[in-house]
């Protein structure tokens, strides 16, 4: 394998991974995707499309994920720092309902791979922070789905500051608890 760290979270399909990089008087310079790499890694995915956002301090996004056509994700902090967390939502899974939570930033560079069958936030704990993602399948409109990010079934424990005003989206205020959803049917 080549120069990534990797790291298997307590839920499997869940992987944290480090790229090796290359700093000097210039700069740096990282791989931060290498096909040969992450299928070693046990990401064997095509990606199809690049998405970034950029955020404030306090903006919580999540947790989503699309019905019929969930995607496979690649995550990582390009400036800032958020906490990213994976609900799993594999019913038959023995974390079914369990999460994962991993700080993502400029400085560690870790990404986080999150495949299908997860429920996907973050929120941002720097003043500002972008984040980008690779997906394995086309955002469908209509096809969102979400749970509350303070199921208290799901209890993710966010480290969010007393003090840390949260701001949503008005779709991200109203998404339905985690029993509602995958219990009740």
């Amino acid at each position: 394998m080549g120069k990534l760290t990797v790291e298997k979270c307590d839920i499997e399909g869940l992987v944290v991974l480090t790229p090796e990089v290359h700093g000097d008087n210039r700069g740096y310079f990282m791989e931060t995707y290498q096909q040969k790499d992450f299928t070693e890694a046990g990401v064997d995915v095509t990606f199809v499309q690049d998405n970034q956002s950029a955020s404030t301090k306090g903006v919580l996004r999540g947790l989503h994920y699309q019905i019929n056509h969930p995607q496979d994700k690649l995550v990582r902090v390009i400036k800032g720092e958020v906490f990213d967390v994976a609900v799993d939502l594999r019913k038959g899974s023995k974390t079914f309902g369990k999460w994962f939570g991993v700080l993502l930033s400029e400085e560690n560079k870790k990404q986080f791979f999150v495949p299908k069958g997860f429920a996907h936030g973050f929120v941002v704990l720097s003043d500002y922070a972008e984040f980008c993602y690779k997906v394995s399948d086309f955002y469908t409109p209509g096809d969102e789905g979400g749970i509350m990010y303070n199921d208290p079934d799901i209890a993710v424990e966010w480290p969010i500051p007393d003090d840390m005003e949260l701001i949503f989206s008005e779709r991200d205020k109203v998404w339905p608890p985690f029993k509602e959803t995958f219990l009740n049917k």
